[in-house]
C-alpha cells in the first residue's frame, strides 16, 4: 500500500526528482568506496554537495522474510551497506531536511551513488521526524490546574507529575508510540462518529480489546480531562502546526550504527519483545534464532533465524480448561469495547499462555513467563501447607506461571509455580536461581532453584517466594508485620503491597532488586539471606526531579538504572546512602543522595521547565559490551525516538534509531555476542517492535512486527 507520507505531497517531490535519480557522469567519476561482493557502497550528494549524517536504506522482499539494512553516511557523504544476502534491493536516502529519494534497484557487490532530495518546505521535512517532536506539542496542564481548587476537571488528588506519568511510560506510551502519523491524526471512522476532535478521542480510545483499560485510565483515573488536551493537539496538527523543535542528524558514533530489520509473526497480533541470549553469558545461542513473546495477543512463540532469514512459529501448548489471558486482572478485554477502525468487530487477541517475557539459561534453554495451568493453585501453595514459603505467605491462585522450552528437542514443560511471573532473570549464584517479578500486584517475589529442579524434577521443593517486608523495628530479622494499608508500628515490621515490575539480581552481593511502578515509584532491595522465605527488604523512593518508574536493570557495580516518566534515566547507588537503611525512619525517602538523573534527548513539553518528552519503557545494562560502547553501559528503550538510547562513558546520550519504517517501538531488548573474535560483526543488540497496534507503523495495515539487530562499526565505512 502507498506510504502514509504520500498524504503530504512528498510523492510529487520524489516524482519530480526522478530525472536526477540516475548517477550523473560527474558522480560516476568520484573515487569509488571500497566494498566487498556482499556490500553496496557509494556517495550520497544533494544540491549542496555530499550529504553527511543521512541514512541509506536497502530493502528486499526476495528473501523468506522482508529484509532491511540501514547505515549512515560519513562526513563526506560516503556509505557502505555491508553483508547483504544475495537479492535485488531497493536503495534510497532518508534524512532530516530531506524527503525520500527515488528508490534505485541494486545488488550486493555494486557501487551506487545516490542523489538526496531536499525537502521543499518544513511541513514535508517534519514527516520524517521521530514521534517525540510531534508529541511534545501536546499541552500539559500548568500546575495551577491541579489540586482541590482547580477548574480543569482534573481529579483533585492528581498532581502534574501523576498526569505526566499517565501521558507517558506508565500510561498511554506504555502501550503505543504517540506522535507518529497514525496517532497525531484521527481515523475517518472516529471523526465521522465523533464530529469534533474531542468526541473522536473519546470514541477512539474505546476501540478494540485494549479499549477498556484506556477508558479506565483517561475517563476514570483522570476524570476525562485528557480528551480536551488530545483534541487540541490533533486539531492544531490538522490545521498545519509543525513541531517547534527540529532534530539534528546523527553525529559521532551514531554514524557507525548499522540497523538490520526482518519482519516476522503476523500483521494482527503484537509482540511484547524478544530474547537472544543469556544476559550473564552473552555468547549463549550465538548466531542462533531469536524468540518472540506474544503476551495477551496469542499463544504463538515466533522464532526468527537470522542466518537463514526464515521465520517459523512454535505454538505454546495450553489446555481447554485454561481461561483466556484477558479480562479482569489483564491488560486486554475478552471482547472489543467498540469497533476498531482497522479490524472492525474482530477480536484479534486470544492468548491463554500469556507469554510476557523469556530468558535463556547457560544451557541454551528458554524460560518463559507464561502459563500452562488454570489459575487455582495446588494445595502446597495455600494456607495449611508445610511448604516454608506457604507458611509465611500462602497464595491461592495466579494467572501466569513459568514454562520452559528446549530448542534442541522441542520439549515444552509447564511448571506449576504458586507465585506469578511477569519478568524473569537469572541470579549469579551456584543454584542458577531464576527470579520472577509479578508485574505489580501479588505482594511477593518468587524463585526457582533450577539446579535442584534439574536434579530432582520436583517443582514443589525447588520453588519459593517471599513477601516484601521492611525491617521497620530495625532488629535485623523478620517479625510480625503490619499490612500495607495499616500505619507504621515501630515495634513491628511493615509489608509492602505492590511488587516488582522489573526484577534485577545483583552480581555483587546476591541481593535482588525490583522496580515498583508508579508516581513517583520506587525500587526495592531484597536480601535473601540464609532463609529467603523470611527475607527482609529495603525501599528507596524516587525523589524529584525524577518520577514514574517503569523498567530497570542493574550494572556490575550493583547500581540500579531505571526508566522514568520524568524524561530521565535514573540511577541509584546504595553505597552513597548516609543514614540507616532500616528502622522506623527507613520508609523510602531516607536516601535521596543515592539517586542521580540523566535527561533523555529530544524536545520537552512546553511550560513545565527543562524536560524531555521521552517516555522510556525499559532500561537495560550492557554488562558485557555486547554492542561495542564498552562494559556496563546503561541503555533504555527510546519509545518516542524510534529505537534505543545509551548513556556513553563520556556522559553523552547516544541515539540508536530505526529511521525506517517510522514508528519502531521496543518494550525490551537484549545483547548477544555471536563470535567474540569477529569484531563488531560478532556483536549486537536485539529488539522487537512491541507496539500493541503494530499496524500503526509506517506502511499501515498489513505490516508485520519487526526484529531489529543493532551493530556498531568502528567507522561508517567498515565492512
Amino acid at each position: 500500500m502507498p506510504s502514509n507520507l504520500m498524504r503530504y505531497g512528498v510523492s510529487a517531490v520524489v516524482a519530480a526528482a526522478l530525472a536526477i535519480a540516475a548517477p550523473s557522469a560527474r558522480a560516476q567519476q568520484a573515487v569509488a568506496v571500497a566494498i566487498d561482493d556482499d556490500d553496496i557502497g557509494g556517495v550520497v550528494r544533494g544540491p549542496g554537495g555530499p550529504e553527511a549524517g543521512v541514512w541509506v536504506i536497502a530493502e528486499t522482499r526476495d528473501l523468506p522474510v522482508r529484509y532491511i539494512k540501514i547505515v549512515v553516511t560519513d562526513d563526506q557523504g560516503r556509505y557502505v551497506v555491508p553483508d547483504l544476502p544475495k537479492a535485488t534491493y531497493d536503495v534510497w536516502v532518508r534524512g532530516y531536511g530531506l524527503v525520500d529519494s527515488p528508490k534505485v534497484k541494486s545488488a550486493p557487490g555494486k557501487q551506487l551513488n545516490l542523489t538526496a532530495v531536499s525537502a521543499p518546505n518544513d511541513k514535508a521535512a517534519a514527516q520524517y521526524y521521530p514521534a517525540i517532536y510531534w508529541y511534545s506539542m501536546l499541552e500539559i496542564p500548568s500546575k495551577d490546574k491541579f489540586g482541590p481548587d482547580n477548574n480543569a476537571n482534573i481529579p483533585e488528588k492528581i498532581k502534574q507529575s501523576d498526569w505526566l506519568n499517565a501521558m507517558k511510560n506508565n500510561g498511554c506510551v506504555g502501550c503505543h508510540q504517540l506522535g507518529q502519523l497514525s496517532t497525531r491524526t484521527i481515523p475517518k471512522l472516529h471523526m465521522d462518529q465523533g464530529k469534533t476532535h474531542e468526541d473522536a478521542w473519546m470514541r477512539r480510545i474505546q476501540s478494540g480489546q485494549g479499549g477498556e483499560i484506556m477508558v479506565n485510565q483517561a475517563a476514570g483515573d483522570l476524570g476525562g480531562a485528557p480528551f480536551k488536551y488530545f483534541a487540541e493537539w490533533t486539531e492544531r496538527v490538522e490545521k498545519g502546526e509543525l513541531p517547534f523543535a527540529k532534530p539534528t542528524r546523527p553525529q559521532g558514533v551514531e554514524r557507525n550504527i548499522v540497523v538490520t530489520l526482518r519482519d516476522w509473526h503476523n500483521p494482527k497480533q503484537y509482540l511484547h519483545d524478544l530474547i537472544a541470549s543469556d544476559r550473564r553469558y552473552p555468547t549463549v545461542n550465538g548466531y542462533g534464532p531469536v524468540y518472540g513473546q506474544c503476551e495477551h495477543a496469542c499463544n504463538d512463540m515466533p522464532i526468527l533465524d537470522p542466518v537463514k532469514n526464515v521465520a517459523t512459529n512454535f505454538k505454546l501448548p495450553v489446555t481447554d480448561d485454561m481461561p483466556l489471558a484477558l479480562g479482569p486482572g489483564n491488560a486486554g478485554a475478552v471482547k472489543i469495547l467498540q469497533t476498531s477502525a482497522y479490524w472492525g468487530e474482530e477480536n484479534i487477541w486470544d492468548s491463554k499462555a500469556n507469554n510476557h517475557n523469556s530468558m535463556f539459561d547457560r544451557k541454551g534453554r528458554l524460560w518463559l513467563a507464561a502459563t500452562g495451568h488454570v489459575p487455582d493453585n495446588p494445595a502446597f501453595c495455600k494456607k495449611g501447607s508445610d511448604h516454608p514459603s506457604a507458611k509465611e505467605f500462602p497464595l491461592n491462585s495466579t494467572n501466569r506461571r513459568v514454562t520452559m522450552y528446549e530448542p534442541k528437542t522441542g520439549k515444552y514443560t509447564a511448571y506449576q509455580t504458586c507465585f506469578g511471573s511477569h519478568h524473569l532473570q537469572f541470579g549469579y549464584d551456584a543454584n542458577e536461581t531464576l527470579w520472577m517479578s509479578t508485574g505489580g500486584g501479588g505482594g511477593n517475589v518468587g524463585w526457582i532453584n533450577t539446579k535442584m529442579l534439574d536434579e530432582t524434577g520436583d517443582i514443589e521443593k525447588s520453588q519459593g517466594w517471599t513477601a516484601l517486608v521492611l525491617d521497620t523495628n530495625g532488629n535485623g530479622k523478620r517479625d510480625d508485620y503490619v499490612e500495607p494499608n495499616q500505619p507504621v508500628d515501630p515495634t513491628k515490621d511493615k509489608r509492602i503491597g505492590p511488587t516488582f515490575y522489573a526484577v534485577m539480581p545483583s552480581p555483587v552481593d546476591g541481593s535482588i532488586w525490583g522496580a515498583l511502578r508508579g508516581s513517583p515509584g520506587a525500587i526495592v532491595r531484597v536480601d535473601p539471606g540464609t532463609n529467603p522465605h523470611k527475607a527482609l527488604s529495603e525501599i528507596y523512593n524516587v525523589p524529584m526531579p525524577g518520577f514514574g518508574v517503569r523498567g530497570g536493570d542493574i550494572d556490575k557495580q550493583g547500581r540500579v538504572w531505571v526508566s522514568l516518566a520524568s524524561g530521565h534515566m535514573g540511577m541509584f547507588d546504595r553505597r552513597k546512602c548516609k543514614g540507616p537503611l532500616n528502622g522506623p525512619k527507613a520508609t523510602g525517602d531516607h536516601c535521596p543522595e543515592g539517586w542521580s538523573f540523566y535527561q533523555y534527548p529530544g524536545p520537552g513539553f512546553k511550560g513545565i521547565g527543562e524536560n524531555s518528552a521521552e517516555a522510556s519503557y525499559y532500561s537495560w545494562v550492557d554488562q558485557h559490551n555486547t554492542f561495542g560502547l564498552g562494559d556496563d553501559i546503561p541503555m533504555s528503550t527510546a519509545n518516542l525516538m524510534d529505537g534505543l538510547v545509551a548513556l556513553n562513558k563520556d556522559g553523552k546520550m547516544v541515539s540508536i534509531r530505526v529511521p525506517y519504517p517510522l514508528g519502531f517501538y521496543a518494550k525490551g531488548f537484549d545483547g548477544r555476542i555471536d563470535d567474540a573474535n569477529a569484531g563488531w560483526k560478532g556483536r549486537g543488540l536485539w529488539a522487537a517492535n512491541g507496539d500493541r497496534t503494530p499496524w500503526l507503523i509506517e506502511g499501515g495495515k498489513g505490516t508485520k512486527p519487526l526484529a531489529a539487530h543493532f551493530q556498531l562499526r568502528p567507522d561508517p565505512l567498515a565492512k
